[in-house]
């Protein structure tokens, strides 16, 4: 069976290039503005080389901090390092970047792009807190040159993934940017559909819906890919049980090894692959004495009753906010006992109020390991910095951002199904 490549433009930490991997596609390049989020792919492509030549250990004498990332570099293929691309995708720098994309295409097809440029222009609440609505804002253009890459590459297929905020989001002149959108890929000659999922229909207990638009080349109906519903197979509380307990500002950004093994969903969704498993960034952050206190008072308040805390209801001794007469629900506890969590975001990065963890005794806000498993991440992935050193906001920044792994790898699956 022939093997499809891909390219993955405005990658971020590369959920949605896990999944498709997953899947059997072949990755070309990853593109992104952002350097973290480039080493992060960079690491992961190194740790897939090595388990390819049964070489793992090398991967975590360098979590373990043994050696430099720049000693772990050195066991690489210089290939497989350069193919991540750190550049911001504008119109000075195509030409560079379809330089870069052809010598690792090497006069291979390139069958598939995947990705959708950053949300923060299209999301509503990013449009709420813009004094300008996001109009005029150079990220709502990015599409533009996401058509480049189709008309020199022509693809069999693309996969472009955004936030629901970009159906209503509009232009100077009241158009939508979507109609706009659509209007450029057809001139391109891609046949578009799309529909909005929400992650948790496809095994990911979070509740995430994301707006999905697949493209083929030619007039064509009727091929998104077959996507089935699953039945929920777990709960939160599975997601998080077999972690160490930690309390707030403990664990660890290196190796850890999970305890024995907790319910099946961690199996199921490919986040352990056996009973124990080392991992890393099972990292809380050490909360403030009086957010612990609220922490408290919500946990309690949901195992009691299954409500969530309002800020109005905070004893006044507590509060850090005169506003009470709107969000006030700015502390909310991740269910332990339900099949989804709210949506992981990247908000998840200044602070972990929405995102409390349910087990009382640890009394904290969940980690990066935590939210990395929320959005299905594996055990084995690890969130770099720019320096190399650990660190826990931007590992937050990219999980947040990220397509859940597994929803990813469903699509994947249904869109060769289809090819």
């Amino acid at each position: 069976m022939r093997t499809y490549n891909f390219l993955d433009l405005f990658a971020g930490a590369g959920g949605l290039s896990e999944g498709f991997i997953r899947a059997g596609f072949n990755p070309i390049a990853h593109v992104d503005a952002d350097e973290a989020a480039c080493y992060t792919i960079k690491t992961r492509m190194a740790y897939k080389w090595l388990k390819s030549i049964n070489a793992e250990e090398v991967y975590f004498q360098y979590l373990s901090g043994e050696i430099s990332r720049t000693e772990f570099y050195s066991y690489i293929p210089p290939g497989i390092i350069s193919s991540v691309i750190h550049k911001e995708i504008t119109t000075e720098t195509l030409q560079f970047v379809f330089e870069k994309v052809d010598l690792f295409l090497e006069n291979k097809k390139l069958d598939l792009i995947i990705g959708g440029p950053p949300c923060q222009a299209y999301s509503i609440a990013g449009r709420s807190r813009d004094k300008n609505r996001m109009v005029g804002d150079k990220r709502n253009y990015l599409y533009i040159l996401y058509a480049e890459f189709l008309k020199r590459y022509n693809p069999k297929y693309f996969v472009f993934e955004n936030v629901l905020g970009l159906i209503s989001a509009k232009d100077f002149d009241g158009i939508s940017h979507f109609e706009k959108m659509k209007n450029l890929f057809q001139q391109c000659g891609y046949s578009l559909e799309f529909k909005v999922l929400n992650a948790n229909d496809y095994g990911v207990l979070q509740n995430r819906k994301r707006l999905i638009l697949v493209g083929k080349l030619g007039n064509y109906e009727g091929f998104y890919p077959n996507l089935i519903k699953e039945k929920k197979v777990g709960t939160v509380a599975e997601v998080f049980g077999d972690l160490p307990p930690i309390k707030a500002g403990g664990g660890s950004a290196r190796l850890s090894e999970t305890t024995e093994y907790f319910g099946e969903y961690l199996l199921a969704s490919k986040i352990k692959s056996k009973n124990k498993e080392r991992t890393t960034l099972h990292w809380a952050r050490p909360n403030k004495e009086h957010d612990l206190e609220i922490y408290k008072l919500a946990v309690k308040l949901w195992n009691k009753k299954k409500a969530r805390l309002s800020y109005a209801d905070i004893p006044d001794r507590l509060k850090t906010q005169k506003n009470t007469s709107s969000f006030l629900d700015r502390y909310k506890v991740v269910a332990a006992d339900l099949p989804f969590s709210q949506t992981v975001v990247a908000h998840i990065s200044k602070d972990g109020h929405y995102y409390i963890h349910p087990d009382l005794r640890q009394n904290r806000s969940i980690t990066p390991r935590e939210a990395a498993r929320l959005q299905t991440f594996p055990d084995d992935y690890y969130f770099e910095s720019v320096s190399g050193k650990p660190a826990r906001t931007t590992a937050y920044k990219q999980i947040g951002n990220a397509v859940p792994v597994l929803l990813a790898e469903k699509i994947a699956h249904a869109l060769l199904e289809g090819w």
